[in-house]
């Protein structure tokens, strides 16, 4: 799978979220705290692939309209840079020190698909907060990306223990 489309994936769904956030009157303060992370980790992975200071932290405290500004600088930041990408440069490792001030080197391609797989994640964990405040869940699925046309979701309080039912 090329990893453009992975991102593409990832930009997508990080706009379904934040325009479904800001149709709604109220927003659980679990579930901004998780978009905000998802866009701080985004912007210092970035900043470890472009080798420049980090813009922002990896769980900042942001208003709706904070993250909107942060999500369209990292995910133009991105763009930008993923138009630089060729193949070999996939295979090279970058070096940096995590938040626990470890210090590794992980190859470009895994950093990617990490970012990709870890935002998913917090947009899984935005969603059942959404529904535990009793509000529609935002599907980000990649097949529903990829197909174009959105995803089926399960009733609230429906046993989803039947096989293919979410498929």
């Amino acid at each position: 799978m090329d990893i453009r489309r992975l991102w593409d994936h990832s930009y997508w769904a990080d706009r379904l979220i934040l325009a479904a956030l800001e149709a709604r009157p109220g927003v659980p303060a679990g579930a901004l705290r998780e978009l905000n992370h998802i866009l701080g980790a985004d912007e210092v992975w970035l900043s470890r692939l472009t080798r420049r200071p980090a813009r922002a932290a990896v769980w900042p405290e942001l208003t709706l309209a904070e993250a909107r500004a942060l999500a369209d600088a990292v995910h133009a930041g991105y763009a930008a840079w993923l138009e630089t990408l060729d193949e070999p440069a996939l295979a090279a490792t970058v070096p940096y020190t995590n938040s626990a001030g470890q210090a590794f080197e992980t190859p470009v391609g895994e950093i990617l698909i990490h970012v990709a797989l870890h935002a998913q994640y917090h947009r899984g964990k935005i969603n059942q907060l959404l529904r535990d405040a009793g509000q529609p869940p935002v599907p980000t699925d990649y097949i529903a990306f990829s197909r174009g046309v959105p995803a089926a979701t399960t009733p609230r309080n429906t046993p989803s223990d039947r096989p293919g039912k979410d498929a």
